[in-house]
């Protein structure tokens, strides 16, 4: 067994079939490849906390919303936007289902840069100024006059923070795999000291560290953040006046901003330059995303349980990010977009959410759960939050109409519905055939950005659709529906074991194929 070989043994050389060449894995674990620096670990950490989101993913879109419902009349409490009178909830979803289309079509533009050759360093940095740029732009968007100003922030603010997550996070396998210990791991492999599962299986428990160790840190500097900011909003006094409370939020926003680029500016400076994925001969860095995806499409095409999962993934991802944003645009209201409030309130969110991951790993870890079954916990956790929502409609006593269902509400999803980010990435890895995983994640990743603007876009249409073009809860009867449906055709039909023997199948067959191949 050569070097190469050695380097990363879940990696191989794939072709398509036709001699054009395929993907080649990346050298993640050689003595050719910088070694992963406890620094660098921690830039990297660093970054995710500045990453937080509270910036542009919570308190911009709050900005945002009560720009709207101040710029709207009050006597209809509708704004002409996108050719049409619509209601604030409907232009809050309406704009974010733009921002996931730009995304989607982003993603499957410059995506590629987040597996192939190495400037994938460079992209993160261009997005991440663009971020910084945003949220500083908010303190100049503060009256309702500005709306319109608002709607081009949220969407690219929106925009910026997934694609810097999104190539952030593709840091990750090359920093677990060039560890020392999994250095050592790979070395013991070649040697025949460890067979493959055992290689197999380090490399999942160092993935597991480094994540979860991300998220628990992450967690903990949000919430110091956070208490930060309160004192900022008793400084300026936000609830002097309405117009104090609009600069209170611009002001976090900016303070959030600068928090951010001061703790990315390490990851910057540490992180080692590794190769990425090979480009196949006769593809650039644009030409093969595209080819990629059909790649993956292709060959999910034969695994019966990895296209179950993919549908259900789609459907049951698309209903709680729309959810997600429904529920938002309700809380704001019933707050009355409080700052003081909403912060309190995502401090209670992160806490429980720190609380609920870490109680359904002990679980899992201590009963010996599959992850399925964890799965299914959580996309029951996720029907009964639709089922919650739906129930607005019939009543103003339930149905995220009070303020202490809003409190609620933010212990209840974290407890029982975030845990969806961490078990449905669990899930995808399951069903991915060996060696294929850069394909399989690339695809799951570019359907899930797909599938994440329909929701929105139905929900809008639905809220205009609704009696007075204001009934903000009727979203939750398509949502429910498509959350009890994907859920059900999950729970009863997606078998992790199936997968397993049909992707054994699966290799089996490659493996054949590219002996053919080979020989002639």
């Amino acid at each position: 067994m050569d070097e190469e070989d050695v380097s990363d043994p879940g990696a191989s050389e794939h072709g398509d079939g036709g001699g054009s060449g395929g993907i080649v894995a990346p050298v993640l674990a050689s003595a050719s490849v910088p070694e992963t620096s406890r620094w660098e670990i921690w830039s990297w950490y660093a970054y995710y906390i500045g990453a937080n989101g509270l910036a542009l993913f919570n308190f911009g879109p709050t900005a945002f919303q009560n720009l709207l419902s101040q710029a709207a009349p009050e006597d209809t409490g509708l704004l002409r936007f996108a050719g049409r009178e619509r209601n604030v909830n409907s232009i809050v979803l309406l704009t974010n289902g733009i921002s996931f289309a730009i995304q989607a079509a982003l993603f499957i533009i410059i995506g590629s840069y987040a597996d192939f050759g190495s400037g994938r360093r460079w992209v993160l940095v261009f997005w991440s100024v663009v971020s910084f740029g945003v949220g500083f732009a908010w303190l100049g968007v503060h009256v309702p006059a500005r709306w319109e100003a608002g709607v081009a922030l949220y969407i690219v603010g929106l925009i910026c923070y997934q694609l810097t997550l999104t190539y952030w996070t593709a840091a990750f396998p090359s920093l677990a795999r060039n560890t020392p210990h999994l250095k050592e791991a790979a070395r013991a492999y070649a040697e025949g000291e460890i067979t493959q599962a055992d290689y197999d299986h380090q490399d999942e428990m160092e993935r597991s560290r480094l994540s979860n160790v991300a998220f628990c840190i992450q967690s903990a500097g949000e919430v110091v953040i956070l208490a930060i900011i309160v004192g900022i909003l008793f400084g300026v006094n936000v609830n002097a006046s309405t117009e104090a409370n609009n600069w209170g939020l611009s002001v976090l926003i900016a303070f959030a901003t600068a928090v951010w680029l001061v703790l990315s500016i390490p990851w910057f400076l540490l992180e080692k330059k590794r190769p990425g994925l090979k480009i196949p001969p006769g593809k650039n860095i644009v030409s093969v995303g595209l080819w990629q995806l059909t790649e993956a499409v292709t060959k999910i095409w034969h695994l019966k349980q990895s296209l179950i999962y993919l549908v259900g993934y789609f459907l049951l991802g698309d209903s709680l990010n729309t959810t997600v944003t429904v529920i938002a645009t309700l809380q704001n209201e019933v707050v009355s977009y409080d700052t003081l409030t909403l912060t309190y309130l995502l401090i209670v969110g992160i806490v429980a959410q720190g609380v609920g991951i870490g109680a359904y790993w002990w679980l899992q870890k201590r009963y010996k759960i599959s992850a399925k079954m964890m799965f299914n916990l959580v996309m029951f956790g996720i029907i009964l939050l639709d089922g919650w929502g739906m129930i607005g409609n019939w009543t103003n006593n339930f149905g995220f109409h009070h303020v202490w269902e809003i409190w609620l509400y933010q212990a209840f999803y974290g407890l029982f519905v975030c845990q969806w980010y961490s078990y449905s990435q669990i899930i995808i890895s399951s069903v991915t055939p060996h060696g294929h995983e850069f394909l399989f994640f690339s695809l799951f990743t570019i359907i899930g950005k797909t599938s994440s603007f329909i929701g929105p876009f139905v929900s809008s249409a639905i809220i205009d659709a609704s009696p007075g073009h204001n009934n903000n809860s009727a979203p939750f009867y398509f949502l429910f529906a498509l959350t009890l449906v994907s859920a059900t055709g999950l729970f009863f039909f997606l078998d992790l074991e199936k997968s397993a023997r049909e992707q054994e199948a699966f290799l089996a067959e490659e493996k054949a194929r590219m002996t053919a191949v080979d020989s002639e």
